[in-house]
């Protein structure tokens, strides 16, 4: 008679059944997974075995054969240790068939019986729930699990505590729901002095979402500026928290089995390659697009990134998802996010200052912007230039406007913008929150300029020869300078602010021609 169990895979953030099925047969002792197990789920062999041992049992001189099914379905992970003890248990008498079977089980084994934490819990849990069963994890991710609504959630120690339980020798205290410990203090606006017109940028980029790139010379305070957005910034609302803690339990990256509260803020280093940025790897896995998915991913030193990785992002950055295709099949990651970038106007950093510039300018500064796309340079909504600070602003005292100031009228937009698009249908990657995510069609009925606004973007379009892309952008832009401002109809003067952040280089002309 076969012993069965639930258990998942995982392709992206979607959760695939599997079916443990275990049986013993008469015959020469042997141990045998199949069902597709890749080299780690081959090994829980040796993990259940000793776990067994741990408990005082011993696995019976016969034929175990342990089938992952669907067979065709490759199973990769170490989580697979529980579901195979438990349904070996049942087959060996020592658990009751029935009762496991209506169970949805993962987790690591270690050799002494203790549950490790793995990958995958909450979406796993989400599952279960759907499904109408119950989620057997590690005692560190109940928490984590206990976030999917009416599950009944077993979150043992180890596998004797489990296995006590079912025996009714020992009752599992039933986990509650968890949030990351976070204070929600972030470094604050008012730490830096002067770049008023970069914490102008830094505001309009919170309040409506948009990509951002600041250019600037080294030490003027581009990553300070980038490192207080975070702080601008509306929490995650229930569902948001939910969906971005899903794909951060799928990479393994949830801390402590807590829900994520505060908006992702990304910045890796500019060594990074494609598959670390936008995903992959021999397990497909989320990449820093997709963990900053609802939050900030700063780039700093943009240039220096591969440009391969730079091309690869222009996809994500359209259609707020990343999707990974390999031979084995097609993956795709959530992956709205806002791009901040900073980076230095040529490779010395000091094209404006003719005392320190390197001997290669103006030259060197065309070659250097050049290694960004004029493709990947027309989805920045706002580029600014963030000039050196001079001594005499360095020695003025903080300014008295921080970033609680600041978030406050972002927050005050964002609501503006959630009452607009509320049940205004997808836009890029999913539900319109934002103005950077409304499609030009939402856009033309919600940020129609005035008569005045319309003739001067007609004008610039023409003149600055933007692209459609440009177009709307700028559009988006001055919907949320109105929405700041607290006006209802895009007007002249927001369709003007908003063409003063778009620019066709990186970096102020600085060609020899313009020299």
């Amino acid at each position: 008679m076969v012993a069965r169990i639930n258990t998942v895979a995982f392709s992206g953030i979607d959760v695939l059944d599997v079916d443990v099925q275990v049986q013993i047969m008469p015959g020469l002792p042997a141990f045998s997974v199949v069902g597709l197990p890749d080299k780690a789920v081959a090994e829980s062999r040796e993990r259940v075995r000793a776990s067994l041992a741990a408990m005082g049992l011993a696995l019976p001189p016969r034929r175990i054969t342990v089938n992952l099914a669907p067979a065709d379905l490759l199973k990769e992970g170490s989580h697979f240790d529980l579901p195979i003890a438990l349904a070996l248990l049942a087959a060996m008498d020592v658990l009751p068939r029935d009762e496991i079977a209506g169970y949805t089980a993962l987790g690591e084994l270690a050799l002494d019986g203790v549950l490790a934490p793995v990958a995958g819990v909450l979406p796993a849990a989400v599952h279960a729930s759907a499904r109408g069963q119950g989620l057997v994890c590690a005692r560190g991710q109940g928490g984590e699990a206990a976030w999917a609504a009416g599950i009944e959630v077993l979150a043992p120690a180890s596998l004797l505590a489990l296995v006590n339980h079912f025996k009714g020798a020992q009752a599992l205290t039933p986990p509650e729901p968890k949030l990351s410990d976070d204070d929600g203090r972030h470094p604050d606006l008012a730490d830096v002095k002067g770049q008023e017109t970069a914490k102008r940028a830094l505001e309009i980029a919170a309040a409506g979402g948009h990509n951002l790139l600041m250019t600037g010379p080294p030490g003027s305070g581009k990553s300070m500026l980038a490192q207080r957005l975070p702080g601008l910034l509306p929490p995650l609302d229930p569902a948001e928290a939910l969906e971005v803690s899903m794909i951060h339990s799928v990479a393994g990256t949830l801390r402590d089995g807590g829900l994520i509260r505060r908006r992702p803020f990304r910045d890796p280093h500019h060594s990074a390659s494609v598959a670390a940025l936008v995903g992959g790897g021999l397990r497909a896995r989320p990449g820093e697009v997709s963990l900053a998915h609802l939050g900030v991913l700063f780039l700093d030193e943009l240039p220096e990134f591969p440009r391969p990785a730079l091309e690869a992002l222009r996809q994500p950055l359209e259609t707020g998802r990343a999707s990974i295709a390999r031979a084995n099949g097609h993956v795709t990651y959530p992956a709205r996010v806002q791009l901040v970038a900073a980076m230095n106007p040529c490779r010395c950093g000091w094209l404006d200052d003719p005392g320190r510039a390197c001997a290669r300018a103006p030259k060197c500064a065309a070659d250097y912007q050049a290694r960004l796309s004029g493709p990947l340079l027309d989805r920045i909504d706002l580029a600014v230039d963030v000039p050196a600070v001079s001594p005499a602003e360095l020695a003025l005292p903080p300014p008295a406007e921080g970033s609680a100031a600041v978030a406050r009228r972002v927050a005050a937009a964002r609501e503006v913008q959630r009452a607009r698009y509320a049940g205004a249908g997808t836009g890029r990657g999913g539900p319109v929150r934002t103005n950077a995510e409304a499609d030009g069609a939402l856009l033309d009925r919600v940020a129609g300029p005035d008569a005045g606004g319309r003739r001067l973007l007609a004008d610039a379009t023409d003149r600055m020869r933007l692209s459609a892309r440009s177009y709307h952008r700028v559009l988006r832009v001055a919907r949320t300078l109105a929405d700041l401002d607290g006006a209802a109809t895009v007007a002249r003067i927001h369709i003007a602010e908003a063409l003063s952040y778009r620019r066709h280089a990186a970096a102020p002309a600085t060609t020899s021609k313009n020299r």
